[in-house]
């Protein structure tokens, strides 16, 4: 949302982004000279040099597209092949992508003088090669589950991992709550609580989802109001998770 329009990645020839004003759905400006596929990536929004922009990874490259006197800003990125799913991270002009399929992650420092923009690429590496469970970006560090070396935090300025592991719990989503990671494998099913720390991997408690389907869990874990919501196919499952 930005006012009383809502920004959708919709695709197509005549613009991937498009906006909408939320009471009547009816298009109010459309990204015409962007023009890439949309995957599941969700935009994200942030302030730059004093101007909003969304910021969206598509297959091609990571763009960044402003809206001021109705002029555009473009920043690209490698390719992401297959499937680009994890949503990107902003915080102070800096801005984190990361892609499965052996792509890895980039950080990107977004620059603004005169009016005028420019990107430069901080590092690009594969300590973080997150393929659909997302990353979360929490005090200077980004967790999430990499592809070969499991779950991972890694400090977003330096690429650097503080820690990774892959023997505790098999790769999944990530949610994030009241100071404590929400984990979800995506075989089993399997939900369990770690501590957000850059120390190490700390658990404190596991439980297995009763009422399993024999696909895989992906659909990411959801806490809101004290509770965590866990969906598998047609089942949906409720937890109090409040302090006590």
């Amino acid at each position: 949302m930005h006012g009383n329009k809502v920004i959708v990645t919709a695709g197509g020839t005549q613009g991937t982004v498009i906006a909408l004003d939320k009471k009547t759905g009816a298009v109010t400006w459309r990204s015409k000279g962007f023009q890439d596929p949309p995957h599941y990536s969700s935009l994200a929004v942030a302030e730059i040099g004093g101007v909003r922009q969304y910021i969206q990874l598509t297959p091609k490259k990571r763009r960044r597209h402003r809206r001021q006197q109705r002029r555009r800003a473009l920043a690209r990125a490698a390719r992401r092949p297959t499937a680009v799913i994890p949503s990107p991270i902003h915080r102070d002009g800096f801005v984190y992508v990361s892609s499965g399929y052996g792509v890895g992650c980039n950080l990107f420092k977004v620059s603004a003088a005169d009016g005028r923009f420019s990107v430069g690429e901080v590092y690009a590496n594969k300590v973080m090669v997150n393929h659909h469970g997302g990353v979360i970006l929490v005090g200077d560090c980004v967790y999430g589950f990499s592809e070969g070396a499991g779950w991972t935090c890694q400090d977003l300025k330096t690429g650097q991992a503080k820690w990774q592991t892959k023997q505790k719990l098999g790769k999944g989503s990530i949610a994030y709550a009241d100071g404590r990671f929400y984990l979800r494998s995506e075989d089993k099913g399997t939900v369990v609580l770690i501590e957000t720390s850059p120390a190490g991997y700390r658990e404190h408690g596991r439980f297995e989802q009763p009422d399993r389907s024999r696909k895989r869990a992906w659909p990411h874990p959801v806490i809101a109001n004290g509770r965590l919501y866990l969906r598998d196919q047609e089942t949906l499952l409720c937890y109090d998770v409040k302090t006590k």
